[in-house]
């Protein structure tokens, strides 16, 4: 019945799915192992009624108003500016680091040195890597910025990844710059925005095609072998295009060794107040085993109940076998691991019907735009097969 399969129900793999039906006009199968559609963006309500992100937080944002079209299509939006507090050395101060924070932590005189200092050497709205910043030539730049790596910057980045910052990808660290800015928002892009009814009824919308079928709860190994060069699905050899957007290292056996990632234990909590913080999150880079703490009534805008829940996010090695710790977070991305799985990769190259797509299958760590964009790019090489 069907041409192709879909293998992961996430942004990547439905975005796929959803240009297959309606620009190709052809069935397609997605095959997900979760018993959810979404992936990690999937919400829900809890047992309290509060709206709340099962993976974390996710703020959709974006310069791209390609990717903001083609996502308007299919939900109204919130409007919505994300805003985080970090609590350092016992009060809350702006993040990312702003000329703000700045204010916030240092007498009036040093503030305003600072201040002159920064935009007179980087400029006015520039973001400068934390670790670019300490390579600077001026002492009281350096002063700011081994300040802002030892409060900011180091504990949080070490929990995260267990590494010391400097063994962390250079694209991975650039996230979090300074900002030499009074623009308090955490994100700039042009576009920004909360699905109006939550991401899981965006995804419904997105999937809402005859020409769509999902199979949940439905593990791919399970119903596919890789033999000669050729795969079955269901004991059948299946000449059509497969989309795989799950963990490369599972897909073949882990013949080359098992890629790195980062898991996350989440810790929900219902709290009887109308809000437990002033933002939506609170980063905790020194004082606790946790990273942040997320209350998710700022991000929905729900009002009509009473009470909130919150999100505490512990980093935790990933572990495939064992419950809590098997959802790969994120990539690892270092030289051993980017190794790994190139020889994953080359091994794909054998069978000329199968595609990889997202954040888990080309083991990279995309915004949820730039999944879209990849997506909509795989579609486009996906039709010219």
């Amino acid at each position: 019945m069907f041409k192709y399969i879909v293998v992961g129900a996430g942004l990547a793999g439905i975005t796929i799915a959803e240009r297959i039906a309606n620009e190709l006009n052809e069935q397609v199968l997605i095959i997900e192992k979760r018993g959810h559609i979404g992936g990690n963006v999937y919400d829900c309500y809890d047992e309290h009624g509060i709206l709340i992100h099962k993976y974390g937080p996710h703020i959709f944002h974006t310069n791209n108003k390609k990717i903001w079209d083609y996502l308007s299509q299919f939900t109204a939006w919130k409007e919505y500016q994300h805003k985080v507090l970090g609590y350092v050395d016992g009060q809350l101060i702006p993040i990312p680091f702003n000329l703000n924070t700045i204010d916030k932590l240092f007498p009036a005189g040093m503030a305003a040195r600072y201040t002159n200092k920064l935009i007179q050497t980087f400029g006015y709205g520039i973001k400068v890597p934390i670790l670019e910043l300490n390579k600077t030539e001026d002492v009281e730049l350096r002063q700011l910025a081994q300040y802002v790596y030892e409060k900011v910057f180091l504990n949080y980045t070490t929990k995260q990844w267990d590494v010391s910052p400097d063994k962390v990808d250079g694209a991975v660290t650039a996230r979090v710059p300074i900002h030499i800015s009074r623009d308090d928002r955490y994100f700039q892009n042009t576009y920004q925005g909360m699905p109006l009814l939550g991401y899981t009824k965006m995804v419904e919308n997105i999937l809402n095609s005859n020409k769509i079928k999902i199979m949940l709860k439905t593990d791919f190994k399970e119903i596919s072998q890789f033999n000669k060069n050729k795969i079955e699905i269901f004991e059948k050899t299946f000449n059509g295009k497969i989309v795989y957007t799950g963990n490369v290292d599972e897909l073949f056996d882990y013949t080359f060794g098992e890629l790195g990632y980062r898991s996350t234990k989440f810790d929900f909590e219902y709290i009887q107040e109308q809000h437990h913080q002033s933002v939506a999150t609170v980063n905790y880079p020194n004082n606790y085993d946790f990273t942040r703490i997320t209350e998710f009534k700022h991000m929905t805008g729900q009002k009509n109940t009473y009470g909130t829940t919150i999100l505490r996010e512990y980093p935790q090695k990933y572990d495939r076998n064992i419950v809590g710790r098997d959802v790969p977070m994120y990539p690892v991305l270092d030289d051993s691991n980017q190794q790994i799985y190139n020889k994953y990769k080359q091994e794909a190259e054998k069978y000329n019907n199968i595609i990889f797509a997202g954040r888990l299958a080309e083991y990279m760590y995309y915004d949820m735009d730039a999944v879209i964009a990849k997506a909509l790019d795989t579609f486009k090489k996906l039709c010219r097969q």
